[in-house]
């Protein structure tokens, strides 16, 4: 039941966990960045650089990819700390970035150093969007920890929305009327100086965030915030027992890891999808940008909701995941207009994908926060990487496929309210509890 007005026993928080929050979000929101760095661009960087279709698929899958040392990560966050993990995570970035920037004229060895440069980013994936309900509990007190989660797990997804904005307004599209060979090469040029002007600035931010952690970014505050953030957790063997063995927890894990496995995947390749109903780069760009910002804006919303009145996490997904299934069926009916006859328009398009990924994008937090209370006392790193772990399995047959099944995608979108509806359902039938909660608010009083 929601639980309102009961004041858990005011634990220790310190002005610094602001700090700590802002250091990880900004580095979760250049993951974000670098990894969405060519699928908004993709078709300069065919011209630019020679790629494929399967190139581009490639780049977006080396996010997924480089989930698979996922546990290693769970292993070094529960055993070593935050700062540890931290430092490793930026440093594998900043090795990637500087890989992509490294000025080679072969562009078949540039190409190797690139896709090399994605997969590095790629490794940090599992620190960025799984630490998230860790940071919130160790440094939060309960009435913030939801919307701490919000912030640390969405600004990785505001970077993807970023690159969505950043690559179509500095990188100009290739210019398909010229016919002179001349003006094709100078235009090539030109759209590969943008493009490396976009890969040495994502350098250097990354640079600059990793001296940061590397200053200040401690593992956890001198005294614990809440009484669950003090308690004994499960061993690292007995947490994967416990969350293989939950029933409960595997039907959630199921509901949030399908619809944001495909929905990530459409995503990184959004402009590849629309290019066929006639939708240009910066346009395929902006619909992207405004889905996850929008995402990201109710998403933090959602989380103080959650934090305010507790115990209204189910209810909160049930309204999101609804919300998802009927913007993800308007859009794939849309972009079937000569079967449906729906108008297909950019307004049309704009309107359900922002949609999409408001739903979607927004019940991230409200999954994460769902699943520790669920498992609670598993640690929150195991919990949160089993879950993106399945997530980035999805994403990676998705994109696995399209790989080969690249010229046509209405089964790609058809995905989508498939995966959203699965989802609904999933969570209709699932029995809430919310254990950490409990020892927060009734055990400390």
């Amino acid at each position: 039941v929601p639980v309102r007005g009961l004041a858990p026993l005011a634990g220790r928080v310190y002005g610094r966990r602001w700090l700590v929050l802002l250091l990880f979000s900004l580095l979760g929101f250049a993951q974000g960045l670098v990894w969405n760095s060519w699928g908004p661009i993709q078709n300069s960087a065919r011209l630019a650089f020679g790629f494929s279709g399967w190139d581009i698929a490639l780049l977006v899958f080396w996010g997924p990819i480089g989930f698979a040392p996922c546990f290693f990560f769970m292993w070094l966050m529960d055993k070593k700390g935050l700062r540890v993990t931290v430092l490793l995570t930026s440093s594998l970035m900043v090795l990637g970035a500087g890989l992509r920037c490294v000025p080679v004229s072969d562009l078949e060895i540039r190409k190797k150093l690139i896709h090399g440069g994605q997969l590095l980013n790629g490794l940090a994936g599992p620190t960025v969007m799984n630490a998230a309900p860790f940071l919130s509990t160790t440094w939060f007190s309960p009435d913030e920890r939801a919307t701490a989660t919000a912030i640390a797990s969405l600004l990785n997804y505001l970077g993807a929305a970023g690159a969505f904005l950043v690559g179509p307004l500095v990188v100009p599209s290739p210019n398909g009327t010229s016919r002179l060979p001349l003006l094709l090469q100078s235009n090539a040029e030109h759209i590969k100086d943008r493009i490396e002007a976009v890969l040495y600035a994502e350098f250097g931010m990354v640079s600059l965030i990793f001296s940061a952690a590397l200053a200040y970014f401690p593992s956890r505050p001198p005294f614990p915030p809440s009484v669950a953030a003090a308690s004994q957790r499960l061993s690292y063997r007995r947490s994967f027992c416990r969350l293989l063995s939950n029933f409960r927890f595997l039907m959630i894990a199921l509901a949030y890891a399908i619809p944001l496995g495909v929905f990530s995947g459409w995503s990184g390749v959004l402009d590849l999808i629309l290019t066929p109903v006639h939708v240009s780069q910066v346009d395929a760009g902006w619909i992207g940008f405004w889905s996850i910002v929008g995402g990201c804006v109710v998403g933090i919303a959602m989380a103080r909701f959650a934090d305010f009145i507790r115990g209204m996490l189910k209810f909160i997904l049930l309204l999101l995941l609804s919300g998802a299934t009927l913007a993800s069926t308007w859009f794939t009916l849309t972009c079937l207009n000569s079967v449906t006859h729906l108008p297909l328009t950019t307004a049309t398009l704009y309107t359900s994908c922002i949609l999409l990924g408001i739903f979607l994008n927004s019940s991230v937090p409200i999954f994460f926060e769902l699943f520790v209370e669920t498992v609670y006392p598993v640690p929150e790193g195991i919990t949160c990487g089993v879950v993106t772990f399945l997530s980035n399995v999805f994403m990676g047959v998705l994109l696995f496929f399209l790989t080969f099944y690249h010229t046509e995608f209405s089964w790609f979108n058809w995905c989508l309210p498939g995966s959203c509806l699965l989802s609904l359902l999933l969570i209709l039938c699932f029995r809430e509890s919310y254990d950490r909660l409990y020892l927060d608010v009734v055990v400390s009083v």
